[in-house]
């Protein structure tokens, strides 16, 4: 028995009863059929398997029609085969039309993809739900990726392998197709859309993982301009590979082990690149993490100076908190100025007749209600109560406070993300000074000029010079 399309020829059930007939030629088999349309559903496959019926010694029947070779058999053969190849397609027409008008509605009506499950409808049908934890760990990795602390796209592959709830290949790995299929999804903020179908971007009736600003900003940095090379080769026992350079020829230095005579393994930054003076020559691993350790340390901020800027961080806070109804009066405005834009491009393509223009003004129109949907999403949670301020930024708080304690304590990723929030130039190894001093990043940068001026500006035991005899 198979449950493969009427439209094929292979079919595994049909394929053992063929070689079933080979064996036992001299049988003659007979293949009772219950009707000519149940042999297929296609006109070319239906004759394709009449054939290796006869060709395996066998002969085919049916209580519904003879199988004979007369024109006039063989012309009713032809005429069944055809309207069983007709009700197909019409059958599949009427599917995909059903299917499609679903999707206008906002239903989603393919197989539910990883973090979502069908659930039966109170209304009717079926409809997406999250399906835990796997909803909640693709959340969290969106939410970071889009925030930065996930770099990569293999970055964002690695997150997800590091939970063991989170399915995986035999091989225990998430391909790179199914991390890319997983940030550019629209379903996963709500989104349904189909361009086969011509189904534009609409509100779903499922529920959304992140935002559809959340989701814009994942396509921009997955197709706009890289923020950093991706490394898929960083080891775990090598967090600064990618980011330590050669002070010779500027190239990112790679990483390995060098065993000793007594078996000891070594680990060391290497110089790979071709054509370099220092080509081949190494720098043991804790000179350069060590040398950034110091300068972590160097980076947490006075208590006076943790504590200003955290005040001052609070009263943005709540000054941003206080703009709400302007904020949401600016977001109706641009919600009609691109209404507008909409009206006008429906005008422009009603008036013109080339088919490459009409595409273009599609294109923009879809990019136009995209933008609305952001804008109905922040017009929506304007006036909504924030999170707790305090809830909200601890961890960054935390970071800033002490950014060693999280290089020292933390995991792998955790150093990545160490790297990326306080560098904003990379670490350079000179073969004859040492490890350099690198660019910090702004936010540290700031702390450190200003922490500098209250340094030169007063001394510890006041504003007076200190006189001392």
């Amino acid at each position: 028995m198979d449950d493969v399309s009427g439209k094929l020829a292979k079919r595994p059930g049909f394929d053992q009863m063929i070689a079933f007939m080979r064996k036992n030629r001299k049988l003659g088999i007979v293949v009772i059929v219950d009707d000519p349309s149940r042999l297929a559903r296609e006109v070319r496959t239906h004759f394709d398997l009449k054939d290796l019926i006869v060709l395996a010694g066998g002969t085919i029947e049916s209580p519904n029609h003879d199988f004979d070779d007369d024109p006039d058999s063989v012309f009713l053969e032809t005429l069944t085969a055809t309207l069983a190849q007709h009700q197909r397609l019409k059958n599949g027409q009427q599917a995909t039309s059903r299917m499609r008008a679903r999707m206008q509605s906002g239903f989603y009506v393919h197989n539910p993809t990883l973090g979502y499950v069908y659930e039966k409808s109170p209304a009717g049908g079926s409809v997406l739900v999250r399906r835990e934890p796997i909803a909640s760990i693709i959340a969290e990795g969106l939410e970071a990726f889009a925030s930065g602390r996930l770099g990569t796209q293999a970055e964002f592959k690695r997150f997800l392998e590091a939970h063991p709830a989170f399915p995986k290949t035999r091989h225990g790995h998430v391909t790179n197709q199914q991390a890319k299929r997983i940030l550019t999804h629209p379903l996963y903020c709500g989104l349904i859309q189909s361009k086969k179908w011509d189904v534009s971007p609409r509100k779903g009736h499922h529920p959304a993982l992140i935002s559809v600003e959340t989701f814009e900003k994942n396509q921009e940095r997955l197709f706009g301009k890289p923020m950093a090379p991706a490394r898929a080769d960083v080891h775990i026992d090598f967090p600064m590979r990618g980011v330590v350079t050669c002070g010779c020829c500027h190239h990112p230095m790679t990483s390995n082990y060098s065993t000793g005579r007594s078996g000891k393994r070594f680990p060391y930054y290497v110089c790979r690149h071709r054509g370099c003076e220092k080509f081949g020559k190494s720098v043991r691993r804790e000179i350069v993490e060590d040398a950034f350790e110091s300068l972590l340390v160097k980076l947490k901020p006075s208590d006076a100076l943790f504590d200003l800027f955290s005040k001052l961080f609070r009263k943005r806070w709540d000054e941003a908190s206080g703009k709400a109804k302007e904020m949401k009066a600016t977001l109706r405005i641009q919600a009609a100025a691109a209404d507008k834009k909409i009206a006008g491009l429906l005008d422009r393509i009603m008036a013109s007749e080339s088919a490459t223009v009409i595409k273009r003004y599609e294109s923009e129109i879809e990019i136009l209600e995209r933008d609305k949907l952001v804008i109905a999403e922040k017009t929506a949670k304007c006036g909504t109560a924030l999170p707790d301020y305090d809830a909200t930024f601890r961890t960054a708080f935390d970071f800033i406070g002490n950014p060693w304690n999280l290089w020292k304590n933390g995991t792998f990723e955790d150093k990545r993300i160490v790297l990326k929030l306080t560098l904003d130039t990379p670490v350079v190894y000179d073969w004859n000074e040492g490890v350099r001093t690198p660019e910090l990043s702004f936010p540290f940068k700031v702390l450190k000029a200003v922490g500098d001026q209250n340094g030169e500006l007063a001394e510890r035991e006041g504003f007076e010079p200190s006189i001392r005899f």
